[in-house]
Formats: structure tokens, sequence, C-alpha cells
């Protein structure tokens, strides 16, 4: 058994944030059911450009291990087949519009009333209350109403749009919560809501700027520098658009940067005798270090460098990344099946247990509807002629 093996999610979320929660949870053993239907699939279904082909990449990487059936939510017997799902589910996952539950009849005590000890997750931009609770928000926006974006980018550039890192981080404080929810839930035997705004998500992860603002200080944009160390951030190397991360941490590993540079000169420079002074002149050191970089082959510089102690990565392309043997040796990245039987490159879950079953993901993502045998049939214990019933109705559509 996997760790969450038994727990059951009536997944009712769309676009990312909320679906990467479920993902995460069905990867650590959770039965996920995606509820969709054909009149109003995820939006993130429809084939686009992305990722360097025309599939529906970004809900492949957050709908792999799901089940799928179909549920049209805009009829009664629609709410009520969905309630029927929440009747046996420990989870009800939903990332709408706050409002958009309740006027579908869905809400935390109509599904309490389902089933009274349940789990109900609801991920949206501001919260379940609050004078901002209506608004609409995406990704971008998340970053940019939790003060992130304002810290993201060069000093004299605008605040950056941060985009999947944004929802990915909010699914996984999500996934977080929904562990904590269900741990009350096996110690207390009740239920609750769990209410996850994205942007106070983003405003946690700038709590050193709050605490500097707080203290009169004031927070700057500084691209990829760092606030002590140097030389910190990214530098071209040999070829087109190829570049190198590097970080040093301590005088002796400036010490050990210049040697290798084939300038140990440098440490007798006055500007950068330490890190305060390495700082104070990073125009200078970083014209050094660029110049340097520029003639070195990134990957091998970064071997070289991390040889010898000093932090350092090719910035690599997503290619390098899904060919990384590393990777692969640790079931970060692994091949799942295309609906059509074709193998694909997907990313992992991103832990490992000591103990117990291999977690991960261990089928590709469900074409719409794929599981109904099951859910409706052998869950629910739905004959076949109330099926076909509610399909004629286009409830189950």
């Amino acid at each position: 058994m996997k760790p969450l093996s038994g727990i059951r999610i009536a997944d009712f979320t769309v676009h990312n944030a909320g679906p990467f929660c479920t993902h995460l949870l069905s990867q650590l053993g959770a039965e996920v059911i995606k509820i969709e239907s054909a009149m109003r699939p995820d939006a993130f279904r429809k084939p686009h450009p992305v990722y360097g082909r025309m599939g529906p990449a970004t809900f492949d990487q957050v709908a792999s291990t799901k089940l799928s059936v179909r549920i049209n939510l805009k009829k009664a017997e629609g709410i009520a087949l969905a309630k029927r799902i929440v009747g046996v589910s420990d989870i009800a996952a939903e990332s709408f519009r706050p409002g958009v539950m309740d006027r579908l009849g869905l809400s935390y005590g109509a599904l309490k009333a389902v089933k009274d000890d349940i789990v109900m997750l609801s991920v949206s931009s501001s919260g379940q209350s609050g004078p901002d609770s209506h608004f609409a928000g995406y990704a971008p926006l998340f970053g940019a109403w939790g003060g992130l974006g304002e810290l993201t980018g060069y000093e004299d550039g605008p605040p950056v749009e941060i985009r999947h890192v944004m929802d990915h981080t909010v699914g996984m404080n999500a996934a977080a919560a929904v562990m904590a929810a269900l741990h009350h839930r096996r110690a207390s035997g009740q239920g609750s809501h769990v209410d996850v705004a994205a942007r106070e998500v983003a405003a946690s992860l700038v709590g050193d700027m709050l605490l500097l603002a707080a203290a009169g200080g004031s927070p700057r944009r500084m691209g990829n520098a760092h606030a002590s160390m140097a030389p910190h951030g990214v530098y071209p190397a040999r070829g087109e658009d190829r570049w190198l991360a590097l970080a040093v941490g301590s005088d002796a590993e400036w010490a050990t940067l210049a040697r290798l540079m084939g300038k140990p000169e440098l440490n007798g420079d006055a500007r950068f005798t330490d890190a305060a002074s390495r700082r104070a002149n990073t125009e200078a050191l970083d014209a050094i270090v660029s110049d340097w970089t520029r003639t070195q082959e990134a990957n091998e510089a970064a071997a070289a460098l991390q040889s010898a102690g000093i932090g350092a990565h090719a910035s690599w392309t997503t290619p390098e990344l899904a060919a990384d043997p590393h990777l692969k040796e640790r079931g970060a990245i692994i091949e799942v099946a295309e609906p059509d039987g074709t193998p694909r490159a997907a990313v992992g879950v991103p832990m490992r247990l000591s103990k117990g079953p291999e977690i991960g993901i261990h089928s590709g993502t469900p074409k719409l509807g794929e599981h109904e045998d099951f859910v409706y049939g052998e869950l629910l214990g739905m004959s076949e002629a109330e099926r076909k019933r509610l399909e004629d109705a286009e409830v189950i559509y």
C-alpha cells in the first residue's frame, strides 16, 4: 500500500493550482476521480502548442494517474450524481471562484450533509472570505498580489511575471493543508473546510522582505544577485544561449575560483578581499567572471567547479533535463503512455520513501470519461439501465 492508499478524492479542480495538489496526492496513493463534462472539459485538455509538441501538455502534467468521469453539473441530476461520488470519498477538492460551488449546490455545508466527516479543499486567488474574495486570478496575478513579482527581476527593470511556479507552489501548500486536515480527522473524527488563497501563498514566500520593510528597510529587486554572496548569478558560457549558474559562498571558494580562472592575483585585489568588498564591486567582479565563463563549455565548467567545492551548474534546457541519468535513476523523470500508447517523458513525484511501495505516476493522462465503468458500475453500483438513462439525459455527458 502507498501512503495514501484508501483515500479517495472527488476532484472538481480546474486549470493548474488545484489539479497539481490532487496530482501530488494521487502519486502518494490517493484515488483521484476527476469530474468534468464534454460540455465543459478542463480548459487545459485542449491540445495546444507547448513544450515542443502539439497536445494537452499542460493537462498531462497534472492529470496522470487520475480517474476520469463525466458529469454535467448544470443539471440537478448531475449535482446529485456528484454528491454520490462525494459520499464515498474522503476529500472534495475544487478551485472555482468563491461562490460557484455554493450556487451549484455543492457548498461545504451541502457536502457535509452528504458525508459528515468530509474534508473539502477550496483553492482560490484570494480566499473564501474577505473584501477581495470575489476577485478572479491566475498565476501571474498571484505573484503580483503577494509581492513576489515586485521582488523578482533586475533592479532597473519591471517586476517579472511568475507563471507555473506560482500555481505549483499553491498546489504544494494545498496538499500539505489537506494532509493536516486528514490527520485532524483521524484524531477527532471531524472533517473541515480547507481554504487556500494563492495570494497568501505568494506573500508567505517574501516573509524576509516583509520583515525588512517593517524594520524600515527598502526591499528591492536584485536580479540574480545575492544579499551577501558574490559572485552570484547566471553567467554566459561558450555557445549560443548557454549559461552557467554560479554561487561563491566563502572567501576560500573565491580564492579557488580565482585560481581556476587563471587569475590568482585577484586574491590580492582590495576590491575582492572579502564578501562585503565583492558585493560592493559586483559590476567589476561580474565582468571578470563573465570574461572567463564565455570561454567555457557550461557542463565542463560546472563539473570542474563542483569538484573544487564551488556551487555551480549549467542552466539546462528541457531536453537536457529529460535525458539526465541522475533524474532517471531516481525516478524523477519517468516514461508514461499517452492515450494512444505512445510513450512520453513525465516528471515523477519529487520525494522518496525508504520503506513501502514505490510512489509516483503509474498511469498516463486519462481520456475523458475513461473510468466510468469502475466509478459508476463498481463504486456506485449503478445499473447499465440507469447509466444509459443518465447518458441520454446528458447528465453523464
